[in-house]
């Protein structure tokens, strides 16, 4: 008789690592685990089963690159969910990436897959689609979530949902320094993906320039998530006097004083790390046109969902619904000019105050994530699911 085994599916690098993280915890709680599926570096040396290295091909974003990418997708696809039917796993968990991993769990549920589907990292429906709930609590056993107000959601559906805090922030933890921050420092995060480098990285350099005009004591570092990324940055920014380091972001967030930062995993990396600033999102024209009419909340930024959310509990209807301020400022697409960043930068930098009440704020809101033990928590429900 076999023991327990279980097929992980994360299609990123913050999956590959949050799978990781639940996967050791795992393997301390039932140390004969055996592990299979489809992920990263990190996953790939924790799966002693058929293990597919994807995730520098899978991480696309935006309508526009699915799109062109359609053919390899719908391979993978396809090649995923016959290796599951045959390896016959007691459960798929299948760790954030929404668009792939969902279509994957109906699909198997179809074809009669007689095991547990769990879902790790929930899928931000309630902004795109809440009408997806529902239907996805037909062929998921278990959701996991990370904030705290996706649970009462997905729990009204009759989808199994624990809160079980975040685990990016507990990783985090063991990374504060406790570094002087640089009161004439501005830190530049563009993002890890090379379309969000070539859209973000050109506007936040020319507000660079813009402000160093006003304040020529300002320096200016940026973070580059890779060597190619930081060659194609310094390449763009020939000319200028900036300094741009590889892998540098988590030590950056705490040593600036004031940052402009891509939205995504890195906006709430530097609201743990108490860092103010302001967000960039720039995208294809296509996948901007499609998005703002599917999307259903009045911010981007995590922090300013988590900060809505807070004031307008779902689980307490007697509150009236309301837009809550942004707590960080957000500069998107269009509005996401070299004037209106170098605006918000230089109020940053000037005001004590500012900053004071934006790190209050950013302090009170990662708060509520409970980060401490939130792997151990994961993996202790996912292992219990498998018995319920």
């Amino acid at each position: 008789m076999r023991d327990l085994f279980l097929w992980f599916v994360a299609g990123e690098e913050s999956g590959d690592a949050r799978a990781v993280e639940v996967m050791r915890a795992i393997r301390i709680q039932h140390p004969s685990v055996v592990f299979g599926g489809a992920g990263g570096d990190a996953m790939a040396k924790w799966c002693e089963e058929q293990f597919d290295n994807w995730v520098q091909r899978a991480a696309v974003t935006g309508l526009w690159d699915v799109l062109k990418n359609y053919g390899y997708f719908r391979r993978k696809f396809d090649t995923m969910l016959a290796a599951i039917r045959g390896k016959k796993p007691d459960a798929v968990v299948l760790v954030d990436y929404p668009g792939f991993n969902l279509r994957l769990a109906r699909a198997l549920r179809a074809s009669g897959y007689a095991g547990k589907i769990l879902y790790y990292i929930s899928p931000q429906v309630w902004a795109w689609n809440k009408g997806r709930i529902p239907k996805m609590a037909r062929y998921l056993d278990l959701m996991i979530c990370v904030f705290p107000f996706e649970a009462p959601m997905y729990e009204a559906s009759g989808l199994h949902t624990v809160f079980v805090g975040h685990p990016l922030l507990e990783a985090l933890a063991t990374k504060r320094s406790g570094v002087e921050r640089d009161p004439n420092l501005l830190g530049l995060f563009p993002g890890s993906r090379e379309r969000e480098v070539k859209r973000n990285f050109p506007v936040m350099l020319e507000a660079a320039r813009l402000l160093a005009r006003d304040r020529p004591d300002v320096r200016f570092e940026a973070s580059a998530a890779s060597k190619a990324r930081g060659e194609s940055m310094r390449r763009m920014a020939e000319g200028f006097s900036m300094e741009i380091r590889e892998g540098n972001a988590h030590e950056l967030m705490q040593r600036a004083t004031a940052g402009i930062v891509c939205s995504g995993t890195a906006t709430l990396e530097a609201a743990f790390f108490g860092l103010p600033y302001c967000l960039i999102y720039k995208t294809a024209w296509l996948t901007f046109e499609v998005g703002k009419r599917l999307v259903d909340v009045n911010a981007l930024g995590i922090v300013n969902i988590l900060n809505n959310y807070r004031l307008n509990p779902p689980d307490n209807p007697a509150l009236p619904a309301r837009a809550a301020p942004h707590v960080v400022r957000e500069f998107i697409q269009n509005d996401a000019s070299p004037q209106a960043l170098a605006a918000e930068s230089l109020r940053l930098l000037n005001s004590k105050s500012a900053r004071r009440d934006l790190r209050t704020e950013l302090a009170g809101i990662i708060s509520m994530l409970k980060a401490e033990g939130a792997s151990e928590r994961a993996a202790k429900i996912l292992l219990r699911s498998l018995h319920g």
